[in-house]
């Protein structure tokens, strides 16, 4: 029973994987953010490094979050954008 349970759940997250959208873009008021999920989930291969609760919205997600996450696995990473313009744009 627990193999079924376990294969169930690992289906689900596999495919809420597939689903997920290959841009999304974020309104701001100093121009708006295209984000490339699809993208940075080949790259990273982890969502739990985003999505720690599992797959879905990111909790508390909003400006503060990716100014500290997003921005900080940028400059941890050496790659990705890590000024207001290399992600705002209008």
């Amino acid at each position: 029973m627990k193999k079924v349970i376990a294969a169930l759940a690992l289906s689900v997250f596999c495919s809420s994987m597939a689903l997920a959208a290959d841009v999304i873009t974020f309104p701001a008021k100093n121009g708006n953010v295209a984000f490339p999920h699809k993208m940075h989930q080949e790259a990273l291969k982890d969502c739990k490094k985003c999505h720690e609760k599992g797959p879905g919205k990111i909790e508390g997600f909003g400006k503060d979050y990716a100014h500290k996450t997003c921005k900080g696995c940028h400059a941890e990473m050496k790659k990705g954008p890590t000024k207001c313009g290399e992600c705002h744009k209008k």
